[in-house]
């Protein structure tokens, strides 16, 4: 048994990372920071606690240090700094459109490196057993082959980002209205990130899962390996 076998990572609960950082954020912003209850700018500073909090917990538990929790704990401090500091909605409109744009950018700048960043996210060697496949892809000189489909996956990756970050910008533009710092502009910021996820996360996840399906199904036209072939349980049993 090896070293990842003895010690495997502990799985990150989904509905405690949606309360954390959508539903209560949500809930505060938009029911509870009026002038009768918190006010705008300790409805900010509670709603932003939750997220924050959630990615000290998480770090801490899972001992899980990536790009992308950096960029997302950074997007919540700047949500945090625009709002108490009153800029104008631009500016938050642009901090939205920032945090997936960065990440595009980087997926860009792995997309020929050893440390690319789809093949991390696609291939996590936890659960796949993808030095199997790599093994066969050079038995049957295949490698260059797959090689090139992960690398037009991650264009595609990259893309996914760069709508995400477009359409970022325009929600932000669309709903934040009144002047900040008043309790409509923290209900509004509470309505803009209510609706990133219909408007901006299932077309982003549609093309992401679009493309793990197109990479999946090459491996097994080349290796003739099911996705089951190569889960990592499969191969403890």
């Amino acid at each position: 048994m090896n070293e990842l076998q003895q010690n495997p990572k502990k799985k990150e609960n989904i509905l405690l990372s949606l309360l954390c950082n959508i539903v209560a954020p949500v809930i505060i912003m938009t029911k509870l920071s009026g002038e009768a209850l918190l006010g705008p700018v300790y409805g900010l500073i509670i709603a932003l606690l939750f997220p924050i909090t959630y990615a000290v917990y998480d770090f801490v538990v899972r001992k899980n240090v990536n790009i992308i929790s950096i960029l997302g704990f950074t997007s919540v401090l700047l949500t945090g700094l625009f709002g108490l500091f009153e800029l104008p909605p631009l500016w938050i409109a642009v901090k939205e459109a920032s945090v997936p744009l960065a990440i595009g950018i980087v997926v860009l700048a792995t997309v020929r490196t050893e440390k690319n960043l789809v093949t991390k996210l696609l291939f996590n060697e936890d659960i796949m057993n993808m030095q199997k496949v790599f093994d066969t892809l050079e038995e049957v000189g295949k490698i260059e082959e797959f090689r090139e489909r992960v690398t037009s996956a991650s264009y595609w990756v990259a893309v996914s980002f760069f709508l995400s970050s477009v359409l970022n910008f325009t929600l932000a533009r669309i709903v934040l209205k009144s002047p900040p710092g008043t309790p409509e502009f923290i209900a509004e910021l509470g309505k803009m990130n209510a609706l990133s996820f219909p408007v901006i996360a299932v077309p982003s996840t549609a093309i992401l899962v679009v493309v793990m399906f197109s990479v999946f199904k090459h491996i097994r036209i080349l290796t003739g390996y099911t996705l089951e072939d190569i889960m990592v349980q499969q191969n403890k049993e």
